[in-house]
């Protein structure tokens, strides 16, 4: 098995297929990140070599083995509250405008979407700082309720690990301050345990980027951060394509700190919320 590593067909083929089910083009370059994440799978899967093990991926119906495949290539780095700049334009600019927007009638609840939001950190920490807005009254005359928040992920098992809300303390450490512990989380025994009130506000469900996110309806707000620096050139044209149908007009999308968006701007124009910068969604 080991070989098979070394057998530049074989590695093309794995690329091939992780590229299909998660949407991650590895170069030759790292192709040893196949060998670290996926050698243990393919030799517990009795292949007998890497072309026999995607032959067996493409054929199993449960899909597990590909769920298997999908958890070990993508990357589950996340934290709480993650880059602070975002953060406090969120708090003292959008969360505020879209609350007038709520007050005014002309919808009853805000929609956002935290695309790739693995174990759940981000969808989390928007929904406990709207919780904390508005019992500081600076959300005045709407209710946490009325922000309808969903995570997605292509990944099965961090989407069941982000339903649940629990964290270790290393998860907790990453990022939460002792004051949004004490507020929203309950400690049993090794792990930490979000308020059942937050996660019910919180709906997780499992996409893949390549896919359509209209079937999710439009949304006034999309995270969809430090994921796309993991896709080529082109995959990225189309997904943000994707993520400027999702959004309503004059919505807001959100990126990481190290990515940018240089094309389509017919569709989105840069904007800069306090010190952060957002990318508004033309009419």
């Amino acid at each position: 098995m080991p070989s098979s590593f070394q057998n530049p067909a074989d590695l093309a083929l794995l690329r091939q297929y992780v590229a299909e089910a998660c949407c991650i083009h590895l170069g030759e370059e790292k192709g040893y990140l196949f060998e670290a994440r996926l050698g243990a799978t393919i030799v517990q899967s009795g292949a007998t070599d890497i072309a026999d093990f995607v032959r067996m991926a493409r054929a199993d119906a449960s899909g597990r083995l590909r769920d298997r495949i999908v958890d070990a290539m993508t990357t589950h780095e996340t934290y709480w509250f993650r880059d602070e700049r975002p953060w406090a334009a969120l708090r003292q600019h959008l969360l505020p405008a879209l609350a007038g927007v709520l007050r005014s009638g002309v919808k009853p609840r805000v929609r956002v979407l935290c695309a790739a939001c693995s174990t759940g950190q981000e969808p989390y920490s928007l929904a406990m700082l709207i919780d904390t807005l508005c019992a500081e009254g600076k959300l005045p005359g709407v209710r946490p309720e009325q922000f309808e928040i969903i995570g997605t992920d292509v990944s099965a098992g961090t989407l069941m690990l982000a339903a649940g809300g629990r964290y270790n303390q290393i998860e907790m450490s990453r990022g939460l301050g002792d004051v949004w512990r004490q507020r929203y989380f309950a400690q049993q025994g090794p792990v930490w345990v979000l308020r059942e009130d937050l996660r019910k506000r919180v709906s997780f469900k499992r996409h893949n980027l390549q896919d359509d996110l209209r079937p999710f309806g439009q949304v006034d707000l999309l995270f969809c951060r430090n994921v796309a620096i993991y896709f080529e050139a082109v995959f990225k044209q189309r997904l943000f394509q994707r993520l400027a149908a999702a959004i309503v007009p004059g919505g807001h999308l959100l990126l990481g700190g190290s990515e940018s968006l240089l094309t389509h701007q017919d569709l989105f124009a840069s904007e800069l919320v306090g010190d952060a910068i957002f990318y508004r969604r033309k009419p």
